[in-house]
């Protein structure tokens, strides 16, 4: 009987301890992991680091950003999939967050199972450049460059199933070209070799590559978008270009693991809304490209499945896998 009694005194304190934890405010003590499954230098990077330094300045939480760069992303992701869903880790997400569900044959996390959206934070075209002395000024050169030396052009990309491998691969289906693949583990890596001369060209996303075309280094030849940028009104979209129906918008956001309380969820939901409407950080977005966006987590999920399900489509008729 006494084994009993202190069987169930010990199963009441667990279960109090349980609850306590359960309703302990968030946000405590524990700072807030923010993994960004690239490298240092490209907007993921600046994204992930401007939540935390803003969680930190207003005394919302202590925040640290763990670069987890790889594998086309899925090495950050999959560490995020399987952390604990209490609020305490996010995930910095862009376009090849959507594109991975179809493109790699196996992953170690489900996209739309083992993840909550939080946040769509923001959007901005990708823009087609390429090093000075590729001679082309529009898209008409690089379509006649291309097929007159078939295979013998090259460009970059920051990995299989990133928004510039796949603008690149629908700008091919669509104009019939051949240019060659050069994957690389990021943006400011691959840049860097193109500013050097061993990259022909690539599509990066605008606020990476646009201050090179204002400083000369590069050449701007068109954007993505179906709609000039603002940054930049100067240079075409690539559907009036010569290429109708081309787009391609790339967004930004942040998601956590499937299972965060609906109440934590709201509080990280409001407190990034709050900091992308700070004064210097719409600055510090706008000037680099991007357009800050925000809402509610389930607008930013209905994105998330619409964009899974465009780019399945042309991930499948591109051919494109990775094992």
């Amino acid at each position: 009987m006494i084994a009993i009694k202190r069987c169930i005194l010990i199963t009441s304190a667990l279960l109090v301890s349980a609850h306590a934890i359960a309703q302990a405010p968030f946000p405590g003590a524990k700072p807030i992991r923010i993994i960004v499954p690239f490298p240092p230098g490209a907007f993921n990077d600046t994204l992930g680091r401007t939540i935390a330094q803003k969680f930190v300045e207003t005394g919302f939480s202590q925040a640290i950003v763990d670069n987890r760069p790889g594998a086309g992303s899925t090495i950050g992701t999959e560490l995020a999939a399987k952390s604990p869903p209490d609020g305490y880790t996010l995930l910095v997400v862009a376009f090849p967050f959507a594109i991975n569900a179809t493109l790699y044959t196996k992953l170690a996390y489900n996209t739309e199972r083992d993840f909550v959206p939080v946040i769509h934070a923001g959007a901005t075209p990708n823009l087609l450049v390429s090093h000075l002395s590729v001679p082309v000024k529009s898209v008409r050169d690089v379509v006649a460059l291309a097929k007159a030396r078939p295979g013998q052009l090259n460009y970059a990309s920051t990995g299989s199933g990133s928004s510039n491998h796949i603008s690149m691969e629908l700008f091919k289906m669509m104009t019939g070209t051949d240019i060659v693949h050069v994957p690389y583990k990021g943006s400011a890596p691959a840049v860097s070799d193109m500013l050097g001369g061993h990259i022909m060209m690539m599509f990066d996303n605008t606020p990476n590559v646009l201050p090179h075309v204002k400083a000369g280094k590069l050449r701007g030849i068109a954007v993505t978008s179906l709609k000039r940028s603002a940054l930049a009104p100067e240079i075409p979209t690539v559907d009036e270009s010569g290429v109708p129906g081309y787009e391609v918008n790339v967004w930004f956001g942040v998601v956590g693991p499937a299972g965060i309380p609906r109440e934590v969820l709201a509080r990280l939901n409001a407190e990034i809304n709050r900091i992308l409407q700070m004064p210097d950080v719409r600055e510090r977005f706008l000037n680099g490209g991007v357009e800050p966006v925000g809402g509610a987590p389930e607008k930013f999920g209905e994105h998330l499945r619409a964009e899974i399900a465009k780019w399945g489509k042309v991930v499948k008729a591109s051919g494109a896998r990775v094992d």
